[in-house]
């Protein structure tokens, strides 16, 4: 019988980490769970701890750890916290696989831990390349470390180069849906509420992602990702708004053929491909049918007005640390639109400003990322009390 594959789920009660425990229930013979973490959702961490049983969970608010502690104490699990305690915990021998499922720059530091231990990453967390790409990608090529995409679309790219990793891509097309505001002008979206930025079409994500996903933010971020993880320049991507989200992604090869990866949007499948690769287990999922999608249609995406897009590609250009910047300054810019303290359009208003006025570093070291994201967030604070106080 094949050895069970050991696996540490960082970020289990978000969206991500939540659908990963329903791939590892389903396959108890092939998988074993020896880590969860959570920032803050002290209460759905113990829940799943009491389930799952992993040897170790870890909750990183440590004003919670009295709670999860003592809620755990009659079971065989030892409970840590704090930000380090993420990062030492990926390092266990019976850890195989590393889901990094955490949302946004807090991925990096457990992740860089996990590739320096030789770990198997399946990334959902896709900050973590846009952050730090060079160093992330060298140090995986030093450490002979796989990293597996999660994302749909890069797990559909992936999906897509399986057998065909000897032919040079010519392009690949990310797909987007368009997100709830498809079709929008300018002037429509200076007055969106964030209860229509919040209703995806068709995806259920955390708010963070949903907000991302409705100023094309989130494919911006995906773009960069498919950069570094593919060995892209940023001529041979492309995005395509695809509102149906049938065609996950595609690949153009040199011949001019094209692949495309495609099925029901269900983030299962592609977390249990990176879980489970290379092989592709049974599974009871909803099937795509044809009768039902008589029409899949395309269009350009408006990076005039979704101009966090632009942004994106603005950021892969400059180099350096500028996609470091973006990142912190979207995140910065979201959690404050989530506070309802600015509005849907300020947030790209503000990701460019920051990028304006934040120093590029290039070919950063990994101290460089943190104090250009520690600086691009104080930007970004400083100038919503600024507008706070007009």
């Amino acid at each position: 019988m094949q050895e069970k594959k050991g696996i540490a789920i960082l970020g289990s009660t978000g969206s991500i980490g939540t659908q990963a425990l329903d791939v590892i229930e389903a396959y108890p013979a092939y998988f074993e769970l020896q880590v969860l973490t959570a920032g803050k959702n002290a209460d759905l961490l113990i829940e799943q701890a009491k389930k799952f049983q992993p040897n170790s969970v870890v909750i990183t608010d440590e004003t919670q750890y009295q709670k999860v502690k003592d809620a755990l104490w009659s079971e065989d699990i030892h409970v840590y916290a704090g930000q380090e305690a993420l990062c030492q915990v990926v390092e266990s021998n019976e850890v195989h696989t590393v889901l990094t499922a955490l949302v946004g720059y807090a991925g990096l530091k457990p992740t860089i831990h996990a590739i320096e231990a030789g770990k198997t990453i399946a990334l959902a967390n896709k900050e973590t390349l846009v952050v730090a790409g060079e160093l992330i990608t060298k140090l995986a090529r030093e450490k002979a470390v796989n990293i597996y995409p999660v994302d749909s679309e890069h797990s559909a790219i992936f999906q897509c180069l399986v057998g065909e990793f000897q032919n040079p891509i010519e392009k690949i097309y990310l797909t987007a849906s368009g997100g709830p505001f498809r079709g929008f002008t300018y002037e429509q979206l200076q007055n969106v509420s964030l209860e229509q930025a919040l209703k995806h079409p068709n995806w259920s994500m955390g708010a963070k992602i949903t907000i991302d996903s409705a100023s094309l933010m989130n494919k911006g971020l995906e773009v960069i990702e498919a950069k570094w993880l593919f060995g892209l320049e940023p001529d041979q991507i492309d995005v395509i708004v695809h509102p149906q989200s049938i065609v996950h992604s595609l690949v153009q090869f040199e011949d001019g053929s094209m692949k495309a990866q495609m099925g029901l949007p269900d983030m299962k499948l592609p977390i249990q491909f990176a879980l489970t690769y290379p092989a592709r287990f049974k599974t009871d999922f909803p099937r795509f049918n044809f009768m039902d999608y008589p029409q899949l249609t395309f269009e350009q995406p408006d990076r005039k007005v979704f101009k966090n897009l632009d942004l994106a590609y603005r950021a892969m250009a400059d180099q350096g640390t500028a996609a470091c910047a973006l990142n912190a300054a979207n995140e910065e810019a979201v959690a404050a639109y989530l506070d309802r303290k600015i509005s849907f359009v300020e947030i790209a208003q503000l990701n460019e400003y920051c990028m304006q006025n934040v120093v590029n570093i290039l070919h950063p070291k990994y101290e460089d990322y943190v104090a250009t994201d520690a600086k691009a967030r104080a930007f970004i604070q400083a100038e919503i009390l600024n507008k706070q106080r007009v």
